[in-house]
């Protein structure tokens, strides 16, 4: 049985997809069998891959929405080890369409888990990257899932949305998924030099503390790194040759949170 993660929040732009593909390639390095379910509509998953989620016929949205073979769908090895169901924009419809035909959807919510079920035995984990907002997208991949880890960028409002995501999540435990658990927060995109990074990131430690919530040791911090290994190889930075601050902190997030 997958052991299944997703990387949520409901705030764009700080690490969700870069997290996702960089766990992905440590644990395919360990030998391991991933497959990363991309439930946003961007589709950063196959472009961090070097691939162009606009040129693929079926995605998780045909999935989900016709009915299509999930096996078909997913793209097999990505990379060693790494199997991809990918989206694109047609993903930006999923909502629309399924709630204007709710009738032929009984079980909106589960309509990615009850799918994911089909695979999971292949894999020895599953990580979905969610997109940046709390509709029916991120519904349906808090209840495909076991455990979220949510990265936290510490500049103004920050706090508010991890607030909320930490709300809606606790929802979803009690209606949806009762096994629904947080492994950890992490902090991206951090500069310890700046006053403003260093003060909000005290203030959510402390509000995790407070609520019993794990906010994780380990910092990713601002670089160009994670994009320069895109550009320059069609690579995360993980399945690189190269060893430097950025991959360790990956690999200190995958000790920490115990993959």
């Amino acid at each position: 049985m997958a052991r299944k993660i997703a990387v949520s929040t409901n705030k764009g732009g700080v690490l969700k997809t870069s997290i996702s593909v960089n766990l992905a390639g440590i644990l395919s390095k360990e030998g391991h069998r991933i497959l990363i379910v991309d439930s946003d509509n961007q589709g950063n998953v196959l472009l961090s891959f070097g691939m162009n989620p606009d040129e693929l016929e079926h995605t998780i949205y045909d999935v989900l929405v016709h009915g299509f073979d999930i096996k078909k769908t997913i793209l097999k090895d990505v990379y060693k080890n790494i199997d991809v169901l990918p989206s694109n924009d047609d993903m930006a419809f999923f909502e629309f369409d399924v709630l204007t035909k709710i009738k032929q959807y009984p079980e909106p919510f589960k309509m990615l888990s009850n799918r994911i079920q089909e695979i999971e035995h292949l894999y020895d984990y599953i990580i979905v990257d969610t997109p940046p907002n709390l509709g029916l997208t991120q519904g349906n991949s808090l209840t495909a899932v076991d455990e979220v880890l949510i990265p936290f960028q510490p500049e103004n409002y920050s706090m508010r949305s991890l607030v909320k995501i930490l709300d809606v999540i606790n929802s979803f435990k009690e209606d949806h998924n009762p096994s629904l658990k947080v492994i950890g927060v992490v902090a991206t995109l951090v500069d310890t030099r700046t006053v403003l990074h260093s003060q909000i990131l005290q203030e959510c430690r402390q509000y995790c503390y407070e609520n019993n919530i794990k906010m994780l040791d380990t910092i990713i911090p601002r670089t160009i790194r994670f994009a320069s290994s895109i550009a320059y190889e069609g690579l995360p930075a993980t399945l690189t040759s190269k060893d430097n601050d950025l991959i360790q902190a990956y690999i200190d997030l995958k000790e920490e949170i115990k993959l």
